[in-house]
């Protein structure tokens, strides 16, 4: 899976002769299927290499392309898509979960709108299934099952970890019994799962999805420090979850998580349009990315436009070897913009692109 950074590298690259490959992949896994589709789209940007390279360069393409289609394992596991970026020193690949269009270009520069898709709305999460039985984290994966996580000192239980044998057992101090004794206790155990993970969760973006019954699951939302927790759980004991299960419930909640942020990027659009802080005319955007004024872009993962855009931002539309999306993308990944590829039907409009604005320029 590829990272920001990833992004950044292969979206700031530039070399004459720059190879983007994608494939869908076999559902069920099917890899002589995928290799001989893989050979297919290689040779088809080895026809346009041929075209624009002196024979040696061609053949240093051709043989680390050959070297990726002949190993025979790499075809074995390759989630629901393929990307593959190579230019005559170097062969990257990345597999995704997201289903993508074939595709095969040659240019001076990779094109990244459909990896980009991979991170916008990445189909994986943390489950946290917390209960005063047992605490489990559990790492729903974008394209294989779900995995438990082994973190060290986290607790087998609320009980044994703070050393009684009966939660509702006063405080220290004698001072709280029953119901509020109880409470005591379960906030000392969450914040001590709560420590125990943050080693674990520490530099990363993913959502952590809590699975707990209540009073339990409103403790540990007051108290975590994990900045990505989720506004959605699953609720109830999640003791008799398997992790499949839990992966099947926390899949609904990301779905229904990424709806909900899109929708209020939409507004946001709507609500900064009139004064000039959001556009989707294709010019605005290239002067707005070219001076660093965009914050979010949206990008049609799909479109194509061709054209070029100047060092000043100006934007000709018309025959060229470079799609103008792509170069939009580019410059706003450069400036620290959030860029998301998306559907036709998620942009504002239906436009190619659509951008949220730092600044009116």
């Amino acid at each position: 899976m590829p990272t920001r950074s990833d992004i950044e590298r292969l979206a700031a690259a530039r070399d004459p002769l720059s190879l983007s490959i994608y494939l869908p992949t076999s559902t069920p896994p099917d890899a002589e299927h995928d290799r001989l589709q893989a050979r297919a789209l290689v040779d088809e940007a080895l026809a346009t290499v041929r075209e624009h390279a002196d024979k040696r360069t061609a053949a240093q393409v051709e043989e680390n392309l050959r070297d990726l289609l002949d190993d025979t394992g790499f075809f074995r596991e390759l989630g629901r898509s393929l990307a593959i970026f190579a230019t005559p020193t170097r062969t990257t690949s990345y597999r995704l979960p997201n289903l993508l269009s074939a595709e095969a270009t040659v240019g001076d520069r990779f094109t990244i709108t459909p990896l980009l898709r991979a991170v916008t709305f990445p189909q994986a999460a943390y489950v946290l299934a917390l209960s005063q039985n047992r605490a489990r984290l559990v790492r729903v994966n974008a394209d294989g099952p779900a995995t438990e996580v082994r973190v060290p000192g986290m607790p087998a239980d609320a009980a044994s970890r703070l050393g009684v044998d009966n939660l509702a057992r006063s405080a220290p101090g004698g001072r709280r019994q029953g119901d509020e004794g109880i409470k005591v206790r379960l906030t000392q155990y969450a914040r001590e799962v709560d420590r125990t993970l943050r080693p674990v969760l520490r530099g990363d973006s993913l959502p952590l999805i809590l699975a707990a019954a209540e009073p339990l699951a409103s403790i540990f939302r007051n108290l975590t420090g994990y900045g990505e927790l989720a506004p959605e759980g699953i609720d109830g004991n999640p003791d008799t979850l398997s992790e499949a299960e839990l992966a099947d419930a926390a899949r609904g909640i990301l779905d229904r998580t990424y709806a909900a942020e899109l929708a209020g990027l939409h507004e946001t659009f709507g609500d900064r349009q009139a004064n000039g802080r959001a556009t989707n005319d294709l010019a605005d955007l290239a002067r707005a990315v070219t001076i660093g004024a965009v914050a979010t872009l949206l990008v049609d993962m799909d479109a194509h436009v061709e054209g070029r855009i100047s060092e000043d931002g100006t934007l000709t539309l018309g025959e060229s070897d470079q799609d103008v999306l792509e170069e939009i993308a580019a410059r706003a990944i450069g400036t620290g913009a959030r860029v998301l590829a998306v559907r036709t039907d998620d942009l504002p409009g239906q436009a190619q692109a659509a951008g949220i604005l730092r600044y009116a320029p």
